[in-house]
Formats: C-alpha cells, sequence, structure tokens
C-alpha cells in the first residue's frame, strides 16, 4: 500500500510540474502577443488556458481522492495540500494571462499601448516569464529547501511608471486605453504573486512553517 501511496504521490508532482511548464509556455507566448502584437501567441495563450483549467481539475481529483482514501498523514498530508493549493495559484496563474491574450487580441492589429509605453510593458512580461520558468524549477526539483522564486525588483518600477503614466494629465489616448494598459500591469503583477506564493508553499511542504509565518519573517504583506 505504501508503495502504491508513494506512486501516487510522485505522479501528483508530476502533474503539477506539467501545469507549471504549460504556465511558463503561456507567459513566454503572452509576452509575445505583447510585444509584436502578434494574434497567433494570443490564440496560443488562450489554448493553453483551456489546457491548464482541464489538467487543474485533474490535480484536484487525484489529491482529494489522495486526502479522502489513502489519510496521509504529516509530510505527505502537507504535500498534497500543497498540492491542492498549487493547483489552485496555476489555474489562477492561466485564468490571468488569459485576460492579457483577450486585450492583445481586442487590440490587434495595433500594440496594446504606445510605442512609449510598449517597452515597459514587455519588460514587465518578459519578467513573469522569467519568474515563471523558476517556478517550473521550484516545483520539478522537489529539493528541501526548496529553489528560490525571486521577485525581480524591476519589475514594481516598471509596474508604477505604467500607471503613473496612463493616469498622467497629458496622456495621449482615451479613458479605455488607460484602462486595458493599467490592467495588463495590474494582471501581470497579479502573477508575480501567485509565483511568489507557490515558492511559499514550496516552503510550507518541507518545512512546515506557515505562510503567515514566513511572509512575518519576510517582512511582505500577505494577499491571501
Amino acid at each position: 500500500m505504501r508503495t502504491k501511496f508513494s506512486s501516487e504521490l510522485t505522479a501528483l508532482t508530476g502533474e503539477l510540474v506539467r501545469l507549471a511548464e504549460l504556465t511558463h509556455e503561456a507567459a513566454d507566448r503572452a509576452a509575445v502577443a505583447i510585444a509584436n502584437a502578434d494574434l497567433t501567441a494570443a490564440y496560443e495563450v488562450l489554448a493553453l488556458e483551456e489546457q491548464l483549467q482541464e489538467g487543474h481539475g485533474a490535480c484536484e481529483n487525484r489529491a482529494v481522492i489522495l486526502l479522502a482514501l489513502e489519510a496521509p498523514v504529516a509530510r505527505d498530508l502537507r504535500q498534497v495540500v500543497s498540492a491542492l493549493q498549487i493547483a489552485d495559484d496555476l489555474s489562477q496563474l492561466s485564468w490571468l494571462l488569459g485576460r492579457i491574450a483577450d486585450i492583445a487580441v481586442q487590440h490587434y492589429p495595433h500594440p496594446v499601448a504606445p510605442p512609449a509605453l510598449l517597452p515597459l510593458l514587455t519588460s514587465i512580461a518578459h519578467t513573469v516569464t522569467t519568474i515563471a520558468a523558476a517556478t517550473v524549477r521550484a516545483i520539478a526539483a522537489d529539493t528541501s529547501p526548496p529553489l528560490p522564486i525571486d521577485l525581480d525588483p524591476t519589475l514594481r518600477e516598471h509596474h508604477d511608471r505604467v500607471l503613473k503614466s496612463v493616469s498622467a494629465p497629458d496622456w495621449p489616448l482615451d479613458s479605455a486605453a488607460a484602462v486595458d494598459i493599467a490592467l495588463l500591469a495590474h494582471h501581470y503583477e497579479r502573477c508575480a504573486e501567485h509565483c511568489l506564493r507557490i515558492g511559499r508553499r514550496m516552503t510550507f511542504f518541507h518545512t512546515g512553517v506557515p505562510l503567515s509565518e514566513q511572509t512575518a519573517e519576510e517582512g511582505a504583506p500577505d494577499s491571501e
């Protein structure tokens, strides 16, 4: 029985890695859609979102069955609970990336932002793609302590610059364009937050330290 349970836990981790890889691919294609007004890349993000949502359901079902039938304890229980929560974070990531793709589709064949802002949005998109890649590595490595998922300090800086630009009195476009660009920045900020939360969930799995205590130690606000 223990061998079967261990193999089920391994399969659960494998599903999480696959979901994380799909999320990273979606982030990469979203960055291309934003940078190049690429309609094909935007539709690829939407297709990946659908795959991710299906995978999330399968991962959730496997985890619930393990909880209901195997009655895991201690570390095994933390692994299953963490897997459920990480799958939820990845599902939210895919939804956010899908909404980013929607904005790119709505603006096609034009860029989502004027020339002065497009490099900032592109930088934000590539930064989040890099964080998503670190998330894949952290889940796949499954080491204690987990591999770090760090927030690039330029992300907050670029996010604030975008919001300042679209709210400036001399903003050259209409309010609808300003809202879309602000939403892009917000969605990407939320993507980064979910990646960081996954890192904290991996720490909880390996150490048992709750997210609230990790946050207190880091001095960062907890968005949950």
